[in-house]
């Protein structure tokens, strides 16, 4: 089978999936739940510490290619099944902090609610990918009430500053618009940016501190 024709019968066995109105309407209610408590987190932090903890949210809910390229890269089927098991980022949260410790503070007020589960941790920012990304994640379960009842909706909940921010979007940029020469020459780079950003990251932790005794 050609290449092109295998890919076209995977999507249109994942379209049944990513894009089912009722898995979609899930999804969105789960991303809309989140951003709501990371809302109001900030305004009862930043009132407390006297400057915006939450700089910027996004969200999104993953696209089929997205999905599919995933699936691909881990040698999974392209079905639903798969996609239950193995991608826990369909519905996802990015929520941009003001400093590095801010993050743990948001990530802790949050973990703590009652109504959410906690899947899986992954903190990038102690431990960072070799690429340099840093950033903390939280795979969550939140409930979603339905006149059937309550449904556990899976959602990603990233955690990163400006400047982590800004060196991950650079690196998706750069990185995948290039050969695997490039993209390790490229990748060189980038990681030595990613260890700048990092000290830059701490000073501004420490100068916001001094700031804060005067």
């Amino acid at each position: 089978m050609a290449k092109n024709e295998e890919k076209e019968q995977a999507m249109a066995e994942l379209v049944k999936y990513t894009e089912n109105r009722d898995s979609l309407l899930k999804a969105q209610c789960a991303i809309n739940l989140v951003k709501s408590k990371l809302q109001i987190i900030n305004s009862e932090l930043s009132l407390a510490r006297n400057h915006s903890v939450l700089v910027s949210m996004q969200d999104r809910i993953k696209t089929t290619e997205s999905v599919y390229q995933k699936l691909k890269r881990k040698n999974l089927p392209c079905t639903g099944k798969a996609i239950e098991e193995n991608i826990t980022d369909m519905a996802g949260v990015r929520a941009v902090c003001a400093f590095e410790d801010d993050i743990y503070r948001v990530s802790a007020i949050l973990l703590k609610q009652p109504d959410i589960k906690l899947a899986k941790k992954k903190d990038y920012i102690k431990n960072p990918k070799k690429s340099g990304y840093r950033s903390l994640h939280l795979i969550i379960h939140v409930p979603v009430y339905l006149s059937t009842g309550v449904e556990w909706i899976k959602v990603e909940v990233q955690l990163r500053t400006s400047a982590m921010n800004f060196w991950a979007d650079l690196d998706h940029q750069l990185r995948y618009k290039k050969g695997a020469k490039e993209a390790r020459l490229i990748g060189k780079e980038l990681k030595e940016y990613a260890d700048r950003i990092k000290e830059l990251d701490e000073h501004m932790v420490e100068m916001r501190k001094k700031i804060e005794a005067m």
